[in-house]
């Protein structure tokens, strides 16, 4: 029998050297490469990054380290005898394109030892640690050799059970970390996303399952397992609101401090805030500003009516890929009918859902449900976005039309809840004024979501394009109009929450007074932390976490991980 071929030896396929316009690649995302390349490129390519307890535990235990301390002599004043001790070193070679922050460098017998500082306790697995950080301290390693340091060795110390693991840097190891960095490279300048892993026990610790999606993306690809509930950690922090005219919102330390005619009224964490929102003239201060960008805390502005006008944002998110994959997109016409389509279909079942479950006497007649099933199949076959306007706005004049089969009708003076038609700019009667105050708040709340995950809010795909409109944020919150801001008004009304008296009528127009509009605010809050069921993914979630899911799936779909953009459908 004649021998069996050898096989084939794999050839290194080494990254060239760095070129002067790409930015040198941290040690840290070597380090997440290793342990899962799409996480490695969310962080390095897209920019995304979430806190976690192990993320903000790791910080606390670099919190020394992160000190500079001593200078790190040339290689040839590196003697025997000579006993370093230097922290916080920051060295980069253009070479291999790396560059590294050592949290301690110390000296044995002529050769420098890089000590990386790791949150926890030391993990009895072989060799002493996992391959993920031996890599990242591996590559410390060949920083230091690049510069002339003898390097045979690292340290990495656990800071919970203070133990110190050494790691020699053999040459599987070498090899282990070069693959690392050259994939990485290559991953980032194909700019194509590596795949969700699949049901793997690392996605529910990891900071970024709130946004990498993964379990979501590989359903919506195969439909096999149904989802893992988001583990992701509850976000505390609320919007502010501010009204009060002539109001000032200033610095303090920690707090948010508003003021009114220079005395204070108010005062709130920075750390719990998640918006300013301010409505009409409130002054706030240039440190205040900065302190918010820096932040990344978002303010909006509205007139004192309630009408969105704008945001303020820090730099903005780093994603270009994403925003650039949607240009790409809203510039393609059968791409965005069909998620237009999808989009007004979603509202007309979400609006229909709504007149059934609230209709006051009885059942909602059958002919008017029918109606709005004719309306879907028509939108389903809308060969064009101009068609599709026409098939929405009958479904919503047939909507508004049964409204006030749910609306409790009650009449003080001149005002009442007794609505007969939609109408805007400005709203005729108390119901239109908080529809209208309640949309304004909803397309802030998707303005600053979309921003927040990527997004230009103002590149939509059904609205189109006009100076000053956020279109995305309009399309994305057509589904949720019923589900959020008609649910708000009814709720506010039935409930007895804002009275007729609430409001102001000047000059044929009618808006809420300020303590109406505080109460209504808080109302429209609350429906946004309520939780529902996702109808696909079977676990609860609350309407502002909701939100930002579907954006993130937005962004998925228009990078060409899943074919079909979901829409959230109630029950």
């Amino acid at each position: 029998m004649p021998d069996e071929p050898a096989s084939q030896p794999e050839l290194p396929l080494p990254f060239p050297e760095l070129a002067e316009d790409l930015p040198l690649l941290p040690a840290r995302m070597v380090n997440e490469y290793q342990y899962c390349p799409r996480l490695a490129y969310l962080e390095w390519v897209q920019g995304e990054w979430a806190d976690s307890a192990e993320t903000v535990e790791g910080r606390h235990a670099h919190r020394r380290t992160d000190k500079r301390s001593g200078d790190l002599p040339p290689p040839e004043e590196v003697a025997d005898e000579v006993r370093l001790h230097v922290r916080s070193i920051t060295l980069s070679s253009n070479r291999l394109g790396l560059i590294a922050k050592m949290d301690l460098i110390e000296s044995e017998g002529g050769a420098v030892i890089p000590v990386d500082y790791k949150r926890g306790k030391r993990p009895h697995v072989p060799k002493g640690a996992y391959e993920p950080e031996r890599v990242q301290l591996c590559v410390q390693g060949m920083i230091l050799e690049e510069h002339g340091y003898t390097c045979p060795e690292g340290v990495l110390y656990f800071a919970e059970s203070k133990e110190r693991v050494p790691v020699v840097f053999d040459e599987e190891l070498r090899q282990t970390s070069r693959n690392a960095i050259d994939g990485l490279r290559l991953i980032a300048v194909g700019g194509q996303i590596p795949a969700p892993l699949v049901d793997s026990p690392k996605c529910p610790r990891c900071s970024l399952v709130g946004i990498c999606l993964p379990d979501e993306v590989n359903y919506l690809k195969r439909a096999e397992a149904p989802p893992r509930p988001l583990a992701v950690a509850r976000d505390e922090a609320l919007p502010v609101y501010v009204q009060a005219r002539s109001a000032k919102v200033a610095k303090s330390g920690e707090t948010l401090e508003i003021t009114i005619d220079d005395q204070k009224v108010s005062t709130a964490r920075l750390a719990e805030v998640s918006q300013l929102i301010l409505l009409g003239n409130i002054y706030v201060t240039t440190p205040c500003l900065h302190e918010l960008m820096e932040r990344d805390i978002p303010i909006s502005w509205h007139t004192f009516g309630g009408w969105f006008i704008g945001h303020t944002i820090g730099t903005g998110h780093k994603n270009v890929e994403l925003r650039t994959a949607q240009y790409r997109t809203s510039f393609d016409p059968g791409a965005c009918l069909r998620i237009a389509r999808g989009l007004v279909v979603a509202k007309i079942q979400n609006g229909r859902t709504l007149l059934r479950r609230n209709w006051k006497e009885g059942e909602a007649p059958a002919e008017l449900l029918d109606g709005f099933l004719r309306d879907i199949e028509q939108a389903r076959r809308a060969q064009g976005l101009e068609e599709l306007l026409g098939v929405e706005g009958n479904a919503a004049a047939r909507y508004f039309g049964a409204f006030r089969g749910i609306v409790r009708t009650a009449e003080v003076g001149e005002l009442q809840f007794d609505f007969m038609r939609r109408n805007r700019r400005p709203p005729t009667d108390p119901v239109n004024a908080l529809l209208s105050f309640a949309y304004s708040l909803l397309t802030r709340t998707w303005t600053m979501t979309v921003s927040a995950v990527g997004l230009d809010a103002y590149r939509g795909f059904y609205h189109q394009p006009r100076y000053g409109r956020p279109a995305l944020a309009l399309d994305l919150m057509e589904p949720f109009r019923p589900l959020i801001a008609d649910s708000t008004v009814i709720q506010v009304i039935n409930n007895g929450e804002v009275k007729p008296t609430d409001f102001i009528s000047a000059a044929g127009s009618v808006a809420l007074d300020p303590d109406g509009r505080k109460r209504f605010i808080a109302a429209f809050e609350r429906r946004l932390s309520q939780e529902v069921t996702h109808p696909l993914f079977g676990y609860r979630v609350s309407y502002r976490r909701l939100l930002e899911i579907q954006a993130r799936l937005l962004g998925r779909h228009l990078l060409g991980e899943i074919e079909e953009y979901p829409n959230f459908v109630t029950r």
